[in-house]
């Protein structure tokens, strides 16, 4: 499905900042969001490497494949356990416990990212999530990922924020 205008604007970064266009997969039972996210060459990072046809060709820059873990993260907070940053909800990165790059990715073909949760600690106003993280390009993996996230509701308001 095509991007949700409210999730797009419930998300901690600019929709220049989310890098993906759709929403494959959405399945709460497993846990579980698939994203699809577009390549090319005007790529935040990848943009600026110093490209060389056999020793460095053009890919998806590492650093950034980090970042679209936290956006699919994000898009497994908002669609599968509802939670929303209007009503204070903000989530961090904790840990990498483990990340292994496969392959390049090179621009052209879209990188689809599943996320899916493999242990969850809810409490009020805290959730504790690991998840498993596939990336793949054509079938083939790029990036596989066992992270962990925090997710926290807090209740103060942003000076100039509205209520």
């Amino acid at each position: 499905m095509p991007l949700d205008p409210e999730f797009v604007a419930d998300c901690f970064y600019l929709p220049e900042g989310l890098l993906i266009d759709e929403v494959l997969e959405v399945d709460r039972e497993a846990s579980r969001v698939r994203v699809r996210m577009p390549t090319h060459d005007d790529l935040p990072i990848t943009s600026l490497q110093r490209v060389h046809p056999t020793r460095h060709p053009r890919h998806v820059s590492g650093g950034l494949i980090i970042h679209m873990t936290g956006v699919a993260g994000m898009t497994h907070a908002y669609y599968v356990l509802g939670l929303r940053h209007a009503d204070g909800w903000v989530g961090y990165g904790g840990a990498i416990h483990r990340g292994r790059y496969k392959n390049l990715a090179p621009p052209g073909e879209p990188i689809e990212i599943t996320c899916t949760a493999t242990r969850l600690r809810q409490r009020e106003r805290s959730v504790v999530a690991r998840y498993d993280l596939l990336f793949t390009q054509g079938g083939k993996p790029i990036y596989e990922g066992d992270q962990t996230a925090m997710w926290m509701k807090v209740d103060d308001k942003i000076e100039g924020e509205e209520a």
